[in-house]
């Protein structure tokens, strides 16, 4: 379970993008949704350990992202929006450092690398790379190993259908194993028949919605509404 115990954080002095938020994020697919400037990326920045709140507590497995960075950020997997890299290292090299990391063997890292078409790019530094590249590279190595928590940003930007299909299904693989997903996407449609749970910020406050719908057409609209800020009550199975 990855919490948020009493977190405030903002990119300037008081002005908190996300304000004082008590968040608990469990096994299944959670999709995190909002009009742009919510602070959607805000979250996944700080459940990443990428940013540092201001105040508060954010623990993976009971253990302080901060305090206890190691075992806190093991079985963690992080995709950003915008892909940032050391630009001199290869790609082979950022891999196989990831394989390491997570105990995998390089075979595990070269398998990622061909599931995103890199594996002719292995030995290219990261400045060779075109941003598409960069991003396909920081989601290979989301895929190295068997993590428990996984954040991705956005995806399916970017990738051809194909791709996409193979994302799904590793994301249903990993949330059938009981490992917590949480994905921001303007793609609602492509995981509706995943999601499990809903999160809207609105105000600088994390509204948690554990239940949705059973009636995929009834859940498709309830999360489009909670992308566009506004919150369509329902109740039971009912959408208002």
């Amino acid at each position: 379970m990855i919490r948020f115990k009493n977190v405030t954080f903002g990119y300037e002095k008081d002005a908190p993008v996300i304000d004082s938020i008590d968040l608990e994020l469990s096994s299944g697919l959670t999709l995190l949704l909002g009009p742009n400037g919510c602070g959607k990326s805000t979250l996944l920045k700080l459940a990443s350990g990428v940013e540092k709140p201001d105040s508060g507590q954010i623990t993976i497995d009971g253990r302080d992202l901060w305090k206890d960075e190691v075992s806190a950020r093991r079985n963690l997997a992080y995709l950003p929006e915008q892909p940032d890299l050391t630009p001199y290292a290869t790609l082979k090299e950022i891999i196989n450092l990831v394989c390491r990391l997570r105990g995998e063997r390089l075979k595990a890292g070269e398998e990622a690398l061909k599931f995103f078409g890199l594996h002719s790019a292995a030995q290219r530094t990261v400045r060779e790379l075109s941003l598409g590249q960069r991003r396909r590279a920081v989601f290979a190595a989301c895929l190295i190993g068997t993590p428990k928590y996984i954040l991705l940003d956005e995806p399916m930007e970017g990738m051809d259908r194909s791709i996409q299909k193979e994302i799904k299904d590793w994301i249903s693989s990993r949330t059938q194993a009981g490992a917590t997903v949480i994905v921001v996407s303007h793609f609602i449609e492509k995981f509706i028949d995943l999601v499990s749970h809903a999160v809207t910020i609105k105000d600088g406050q994390a509204l948690l919605f554990p239940e949705l719908p059973d009636n995929l057409d009834k859940k498709l609209a309830f999360l489009e509404e909670l992308s566009k800020g506004r919150i369509a009550p329902w109740t039971g199975h009912e959408l208002k």
